[in-house]
């Protein structure tokens, strides 16, 4: 017997809809589905699914290590599911009751390229809910700076291009043929029907060979590139003036030996209010600042967005500009022909995309990870999400939109953790803008306190999924930490060489062993309307369960059942989506989804202003200025050529694999058998290195094996890596990254920017 069972792959963020056809009961292929909004197709990862599912390789019994850490054999013994929490809850409760429930860290994987998308909010509620502020996700490397470091500017998240109207994609280090498919189906259409396309990237990768700009940048210069492009909209006019003057806080006067915002505590007099100022052009004249005027609707004509003046204050005269000027001031550093230097984008090619930007009409864009991964991630976000702020097109049709989604509970539980509590969390101290507000931490912060104690020691950590040895720089403090760690449970489908350190591992069953929810696919209003119940296509393999199983039976033995509705995980979903009026039996029954009627409203701060203080879109960030960041973007000159480490090392996805997955599926291997490092021909041949020969990558920290790909689109001291890599002993790319010169606002690693040099294998 056949079924046809309509779902969605959880494999990565795209979320493609899609069929599963078992036969016998048994997985026998996955195929797309057309009519889901995300289901135009399937990647090749989708499509191995049942070997993913099948696998010799998989875990399918909890197992116990009878072996020191120091072994290389873990020495693994199978053992029930009863004697794997028994062991659990007694290390997990020692430790609370002895160090306090902070020396318990917790670890979730990435919900934007692995299956663990249906269990992430429970994961995380359960630290919470456990007491323990410390949760291991590598946001800050992944989605931080699209999702979260906005709001310094925008109050939201970057939003999502509304692609069917877009008129010009920017496109900023982000390939959405190997990282969100559906986002590739929907700008291919948008290409089809006449938009234009800009690409940022050093790689002339997946759409980058069908923009109408592809802007070749330096890798780490993007922050300076956008100024530039700023620059050239700023000294052009070629920016929606009346949008800045009315929806941003430019006009508000900045004192230029301070750099902090003028405000009425500043004058002589006795004012009723605290408010910022600005200057009236009209009358010539100091005048206070209302966002709330109007609510936020009028139209502040008169506000001056350049200049410089001399304000007598109860300091005596200070020179102030507007924080319009300051930052205009900023970008003009940035000149074309002062650009190119930086950046390697020739002059004109900086001044055609400027122009195509103001040219086109509606402009939406995306970036991710490629900018995410630098040592001044949060500053070069903030100056791509200003330079889109003069295009004048947030949350308007054709821009990035904040399309309506489904209503549903936030059951995150971060309400659980008292405010001292959340005050222990790991690096929040020292970066208290960055991802520590969400109780979130990075390894390094981890490891640290695991071997040096601080500021306090961890003891134990419960991870489900990732593999921080090879996602993570430094695998061997990485080790080092495991190792000294008195209690690691890890949760996974597949050993790997993180989980190798674990005392015990819990088999998890993959997304088509188990049902998942999905309320909004995000590519368009249509995709964010449906809420889709994914059932589980087969029984779980072995003794496999899923995460959600593992989360809420183990909160229950913990004694925490009642922050999991006492183990009904139906009853847990039909919370979360009760503000929709649906419930799990509707959901049950239509596998396909319910899609609700939500309709797009545009300009929404028209109505309500930016969720930002200000209550506007921020130009000038005052949460940046008080915690001692540039309240505009500013950046560091580049560091000086090196002779040693010559070329740029920078990293890319391939479609077939995610992070350091997939490589035991054997139709994904056959594609991609071993690591492969791209590099110019120019470059190889100075170094006498044939294509597909094995080369040798080396950094400061470390060196990797690989072999050569010839890639004429790179710069010739630029050289492309994978990562995520171990088999074979080819190397970890993670060991030639720096642990500790990161981001200083968000901890942002620099996995694409690094000085290196190429070698052939054994010369």
């Amino acid at each position: 017997m056949e079924e046809r069972i309509p779902g969605y792959c959880a494999l990565c963020i795209s979320r493609c809809g899609c069929i599963s056809v078992v036969k016998d009961g048994v997985l026998e292929s996955v195929e797309p589905l057309p009519e889901h909004p995300t289901g135009k197709s399937l990647c090749i990862k989708g499509k191995a699914a049942p070997e993913l599912v099948y696998s010799q390789e998989r875990i399918l019994t909890p197992l116990k290590r009878t072996n020191p850490k120091e072994s290389i054999n873990p020495g693994w013994q199978a053992i029930s599911w009863d004697e794997a929490f028994d062991i659990i809850v007694e290390k997990l409760q020692q430790t609370a009751k002895t160090l306090g429930s902070e020396a318990v860290a917790f670890g979730v994987t990435t919900p934007s390229g692995t299956g663990i998308s249906d269990s992430f909010v429970w994961i995380n509620r359960l630290a919470h809910a456990f007491g323990s502020p410390n949760t291991v996700f590598a946001t800050e490397n992944c989605n931080w700076h699209k999702d979260f470091a906005p709001n310094y500017t925008f109050g939201n998240s970057i939003g999502m291009p509304e692609y069917e109207k877009s008129d010009c994609i920017l496109l900023w280090g982000f390939n959405p043929a190997t990282s969100w498919l559906a986002q590739a189906e929907s700008i291919a259409r948008a290409l089809k029907r006449g938009a234009k396309l800009i690409v940022v990237d050093p790689r002339q990768a997946g759409l980058a060979q069908r923009a109408d700009e592809w802007l070749r940048v330096r890798p780490a210069t993007d922050g300076l590139l956008a100024m530039a492009l700023a620059h050239q909209l700023i000294s052009n006019g070629w920016f929606d003036e009346q949008f800045i003057r009315n929806w941003s806080n430019a006009p508000l006067l900045v004192c230029e030996d301070t750099e902090a915002l003028l405000t009425t505590d500043d004058l002589e007099g006795d004012y009723a209010v605290h408010a910022y100022l600005a200057w009236d052009a009209a009358q010539q004249k100091i005048v206070i600042y209302d966002p709330q005027i109007g609510q936020y609707q009028a139209e502040q004509r008169d506000l001056a967005l350049f200049g410089r003046f001399e304000i007598e204050t109860d300091r005596g005269v200070v020179s102030c500009k507007t924080a319009f000027q300051l930052y205009a001031d900023e970008c003009s550093q940035y000149t074309p022909n002062r650009a190119e230097e930086l950046t390697d984008i020739p002059a004109q090619q900086i001044k055609d995309t400027a122009r195509l930007l103001h040219e086109s009409g509606a402009v939406s864009y995306f970036t991710w990870t490629g900018t995410a991964q630098q040592s001044q991630a949060t500053q070069t976000g903030r100056a791509i999400s200003l330079l889109y702020a003069l295009t004048g097109y947030i949350d308007a049709p054709g821009g990035n939109v904040y399309f309506t989604k489904p209503p549903v509970a936030n059951l995150f539980g971060l309400e659980l953790l008292t405010e001292a509590q959340r005050a222990k969390t790991l690096g929040l101290q020292e970066r208290p803008l960055g991802p520590g507000m969400m109780g979130w931490v990075t390894s390094y912060d981890l490891y640290k306190s695991v071997v040096d104690g601080v500021p306090y020691r961890t003891k134990a950590w419960v991870s489900f999924g990732g593999n921080s040895l090879l996602t993570k720089p430094n695998a061997d403090d990485a080790g080092e930490a495991l190792k000294q760690l008195d209690f690691y449970v890890h949760a996974d489908m597949f050993l790997n060489p993180t989980a190798n350190y674990a005392d015990i591992v819990l088999p998890v069953a993959s997304p088509w062993e188990r049902p998942g929810l999905y309320p909004g696919f995000q590519i368009s209003q249509q995709a964010e309307s449906l809420v889709q119940l994914r059932s589980a296509v087969i029984p779980p393999l072995g003794e496999s369960r899923s995460d959600s199983w593992i989360v809420f039976e183990l909160a229950k033995r913990l004694g925490l059942g009642q922050h999991f509705f006492d183990g009904d995980m139906d009853a847990a979903l039909q919370q979360m989506i009760k503000p929709t009026g649906l419930t799990i039996d509707e959901l049950k029954s239509k596998p396909e989804g319910v899609s609700l009627p939500l309709k797009t409203s545009y300009r929404k701060y028209q109505q309500q202003g930016f969720a930002t203080p200000s209550k506007k879109l921020e130009i000038f960030s005052e949460r940046f200025r008080s915690s001692g960041y540039a309240p505009v973007p500013r950046f560091d000159n580049q560091a000086p050529d090196n002779r040693d480490y010559p070329l740029r090392l920078i990293s890319a996805k391939w479609v077939g694999y995610c992070h350091s997955q997939h490589r035991q599926i054997s139709s994904l291997r056959r594609r991609m058998p071993e690591p492969l490092v791209e590099i110019s021909p120019q470059t190889a041949a100075a170094r006498d290195i044939k294509d597909n020969e094995w080369i040798v990558v080396e950094t400061s920290r470390g060196a990797i094996q690989a072999r050569a790909k010839f890639n004429k689109s790179l710069a010739d001291d630029v050289v492309c890596s994978q990562y995520g890599w171990w088999q074979d002993g080819c190397g970890n790319y993670s060991n030639l990254i720096s642990e500790s010169d990161f981001d200083p606002i968000s901890s942002s690693n620099r996995l694409r920017d690094c000085r290196c040099n190429v070698v052939r294998l054994n010369k």
